[in-house]
């Protein structure tokens, strides 16, 4: 049975009641796939018969991948400092959250998934830790991590681990976001590339939306920080954010969002700032705002909609979801499929275009991304990202 609804996106009225009776003893659990009904069932699932598999491990380390779960196996990571809208939470608390990202693994991609999170904040020891358990997973999704220490996280990670690994906060979001700027300027007839975008945010969507708008051709984009634009004339701004200089702003623009917004033809809002009604009717006819902070949207999209042409959110009682959920099962999976030993900038930009595929003929103002529920997203996800790893060599 299909779980696509077409019906006009509705807010939920959710109860405490109902929300906290679905998490009791947690959201996952594990399945058999061999029986184990009888003695002769345990004694091939377990001794004396499993020994020989282990025998066979031992004398060649690649037969893991087919005789146990570690090639499917994805490892949902968090140390619980930047989660959700709640921030420094601790691990335990950031649980709940991280069941919930393997439980979507499951449901979308048919990947094994298991939540670890860590009693430490320190990169090393997070490094360390991952390092040592390799032997037991086949891929990394890298959770709620805070800026700017996910982004070495990440890539000491990534340096360190034969595997694919994905901070989701970032690039899942960046590749969503992506595919919803490719569906807004299709129906506009518009081309990336002659759009003038500000980002609100130089955390760690904020970085990845740039860096991957940039890949996919976008010549001018504006990353606003707490204290106004990101320009090279900043003297307060660390290695990220002045990298980010370097590569954004072509027109050294200066002060903050007035100056950001006035004219500007797309806002994508990943920060918790709020954007005034003024504002946004400064910006260029035709104009696209993303406003993406949960629950409570940079500016209210019924506002918003007064004085521009496209409006997306990260809300599901809303049109144009941008949801994370239509990037990383897919992702992932094709990434296993094709036996990946890393997520490359050419498998996030086909993971785009793949999301943006399955809309189709229904592409409209309303309509620039699938909905998350959409059980079509994951497969085609997955086989652009598996035929992009094969294609720039990163298999095997």
């Amino acid at each position: 049975m299909s779980i696509v609804s077409d019906a006009t996106p509705r807010k939920l009225e959710l109860t405490d009641e109902e929300i906290f009776d679905a998490h009791i003893d947690g959201k996952l659990s594990v399945e058999l796939t061999s029986p184990l009904e009888n003695q002769r069932d345990l004694s091939i699932a377990y001794t004396p018969g499993v020994a020989q598999v282990s025998r066979a491990i031992a004398a060649d380390e690649t037969l893991a991948a087919r005789y146990t779960w570690t090639n499917r196996l994805v490892v949902v990571v968090s140390d619980g400092t930047a989660v959700l809208g709640l921030g420094d939470i601790g691990p335990r608390a950031s649980l709940p959250v991280m069941e919930g990202k393997s439980a979507l693994f499951k449901k979308f991609a048919g990947l094994n998934s298991i939540p670890l999170v860590l009693d430490t904040k320190d990169p090393d020891e997070i490094v360390e830790t991952l390092v040592r358990l390799r032997p037991s997973f086949g891929a990394v999704n890298l959770e709620d991590i805070s800026a700017p220490r996910c982004f070495e996280i990440e890539q000491r990670v990534i340096e360190a681990l034969d595997c694919p690994v994905m901070h989701d906060d970032q690039h899942g979001t960046a590749i969503v976001v992506l595919a919803a700027l490719k569906g807004a300027v299709k129906v506009q007839n518009r081309d990336i590339a002659g759009l003038r975008i500000v980002i609100s945010g130089a955390g760690a969507a904020g970085v990845a939306c740039t860096n991957i708008l940039l890949a996919a051709g976008a010549t001018d984009v504006v990353v606003l920080d707490s204290k106004g634009i990101v320009s090279r004339e900043r003297t307060d701004l660390g290695p990220i954010k002045s990298d980010l200089a370097e590569r954004t702003n072509p027109a050294g623009r200066h002060g903050g969002l007035i100056e950001a917004l006035d004219g500007a033809d797309v806002f994508i809002g990943v920060s918790a700032g709020t954007v005034p009604e003024e504002i946004v009717a400064t910006m260029a006819d035709d104009a696209i705002v993303f406003a993406l902070s949960n629950p409570d949207p940079e500016i209210h999209p019924d506002v918003a909609s007064k004085h521009v042409a496209i409006v997306a959110t990260g809300r599901s009682d809303f049109p144009n979801q941008i949801n994370n959920v239509l990037a990383f099962p897919g992702v992932f999976k094709g990434a296993l499929d094709a036996g990946a030993r890393r997520i490359t900038e050419g498998m996030k930009l086909a993971a785009a275009e793949a999301i943006l595929s399955v809309v189709g003929d229904e592409l409209a103002v309303d309509k620039i991304v699938p909905s998350p529920l959409d059980p079509r997203v994951a497969p085609a996800v997955a086989e652009a990202v598996a035929a992009a790893a094969k294609a720039e060599g990163v298999t095997g």
